[in-house]
């Protein structure tokens, strides 16, 4: 016989959603929890439990499933974030269908609108169009991806440095947050010494450490902020491979262990990052492909899904028929050699991404300033410019040394490379690279970026072929409406303009985000440009209706 559960809601203190509070509704794209107390206790929930899902109706008659998860003790939860006003039903069902607790439980719960002004509120939760490179939200208004990556900054960090750091974030226009979910390579444990799981072929998940997570997320959506968490850190070279689920945990163990992640998280505004620094491809490759299809495979989880690969790694191709994998994601790694400048310039992501069905296309770590005394914040700007244009137009990601490992005064990155001039993260908060990268997201946001496509056929002269560190990006709208070219050094820059267009020409500099005019010299179908001596700078051409 159905029970009606006595449901326990909660809802996160969104800007503007103070009457949901007290009134028990739940505003849209906010995050409906119901808790439940099994009927039975079992020796380890993760195993004894195979199922417990609750399937949601909407006001309109649209149904969703979604997995619930163990919380500690005889309590169990399920999240969810309703997209539709009004009142929602559900019903769950649990693989022991004798726990009354679990199995057959009814509810429902009211949805209103949401007053709070940050997009992932007002307009909806990211979404990936089909045949499209750029992410959405759900209304339809083009998510241009501008994260940083604080990989240790959930495990480490205080409720206040947290509270901080986002706000910091925020401020600056960044409207994701990278970070590890679980013990892994740079953390081996969080502020409170504890783990987010413990063994290997046969695992058992600590839900302390995961209900003090949970509040490190919530703030992050609590901002406005997408949470993009690494479910399985998974690298296999190097000291601490053993703090990395993704490589040493058997597969079965890994699917279980992410999607308990998935569960957990679900009713957040999330991208799952599925492996993190992995190797994705030769004999690893269908151990990914396996995972991926185990913890994503029946399409019915929340979110979109992408990869972290390790430096220099690209999987696009190999993927391409991988329906769980909403993104193509790519690191660039840390250095400024010409093999990694020419991996972002000329290299795989460039000669691909026409080839395979559209995905957007991020490179997720391009290089992190304050890793390297050679590495200045010009080329940070580099890597950042070259990575945005050298595939249709997405997002990027940027990083500091300092933030993702959490560094305090006095301490070493675990099981990494030390640099003894590495700034704490308080001090690395607003690094020049940060603010720079800023002028950069800030830059794309006052074009239709969503329709950039590369167009290195448009350079006359490619000066990168001379020297890589020259080398010139072009992207434009398939009517060359709009031509934008990063020049990272002055050069003497000829565009084509086949199209006979007239444009209106303009420098800007991404150091100082200003503005000013250009002098284009025409000379039939070529437009000649000289860039502005000591510095990188953009160049922009918008069609005129002046000649």
């Amino acid at each position: 016989m159905r029970t009606e559960a006595l449901i326990i809601c909660a809802v996160l203190a969104f800007a503007g959603t103070s009457h949901a509070e007290k009134s028990g509704d739940i505003p849209l794209w906010g995050r409906f929890e119901a808790a439940f107390t099994s009927a039975k206790a079992y020796d380890n929930p993760l195993y004894d439990v195979r199922r417990f899902e609750a399937v949601f109706t909407s006001p309109s008659g649209r149904s969703a499933k979604r997995a619930g998860f163990w919380d500690g003790g005889v309590s169990w939860k399920v999240r969810f974030m309703p997209d539709e006003i009004g009142t929602w039903k559900y019903t769950t069902s649990c693989s022991d269908d004798d726990n009354s607790g679990l199995h057959d439980v009814s509810g429902s719960f009211e949805c209103v609108p949401n007053t709070s002004s940050h997009d992932i509120f007002s307009r909806g939760r990211i979404e990936r169009p089909k045949g499209e490179f750029h992410l959405v939200h759900a209304d339809g208004t083009p998510f241009f991806w501008f994260a940083d990556t604080a990989w240790n900054g959930p495990l480490r960090s205080t409720d206040d440095e947290w509270a901080l750091y986002l706000d910091n974030r925020a401020d600056k226009g960044f409207n994701v947050i990278q970070f590890v979910t679980t013990q892994w390579r740079g953390g081996d444990r969080d502020e409170n010494g504890r783990d987010a799981f413990e063994g290997s072929g046969y695992i058992t998940v600590d839900t302390e450490y995961f209900r003090r997570l949970d509040n490190k997320i919530d703030v992050i959506n609590d901002r406005g902020l997408v949470a993009a968490p690494v479910l399985l850190w998974a690298l296999q070279r190097g000291a601490g491979r053993h703090l990395s689920p993704g490589y040493h945990l058997p597969h079965e163990e890994a699917i279980l262990l992410a999607k308990y992640m998935v569960a957990r998280y679900g009713g957040h505004h999330v991208v799952w990052l599925l492996g993190g620094d992995g190797d994705f491809l030769g004999e690893y490759e269908q151990r990914w492909k396996t995972i991926g299809r185990g913890v994503f495979g029946s399409g019915d989880h929340p979110g979109l899904v992408t990869l972290h690969p390790c430096g220099r790694s690209w999987y696009g191709d190999a993927y391409r028929d991988e329906d769980w994998l909403d993104i193509i994601g790519y690191q660039s790694s840390h250095s400024t050699s010409q093999g990694t400048v020419e991996f972002i310039t000329k290299g795989p992501a460039t000669n691909d991404w026409a080839n395979i069905p559209p995905r957007p296309l991020i490179n997720l770590e391009p290089l992190y300033e304050n890793i390297r005394d050679e590495a200045t914040v010009r080329d940070v700007r580099n890597a950042c410019w070259w990575s945005i244009l050298a595939t249709p137009v997405a997002g990027i990601t940027y990083g500091a040394n300092g933030v993702w490992s959490w560094l305090r005064e006095g301490e070493t990155i675990l099981n990494h490379r030390h640099n003894p001039q590495t700034k704490i993260w308080r001090a690395s908060l607003d690094f020049p690279g940060v603010r720079e990268t800023a002028f950069l997201a800030s830059f794309m946001r006052s074009f239709p970026w969503w329709n950039l496509m590369p167009a290195p056929d448009l350079l006359a002269d490619q000066p990168g072929d001379k020297d890589y560190r020259r080398f010139v990006s072009v992207a434009a709208t398939f009517d060359k409406s709009l031509v934008i070219a990063y020049i990272p050094d002055e050069t003497t820059v000829t565009l084509y303009n086949t199209r006979g267009m007239n444009y209106r020409a303009r420098w800007f500099d991404p150091a100082a985000n200003s503005w000013s005019s250009a002098d284009i010299t025409t000379a039939g179908n070529r437009m000649v440009a000289e860039s502005p001596a000591g510095k990188d700078i953009v160049l922009v051409l918008e069609e005129s209706a002046n000649p």
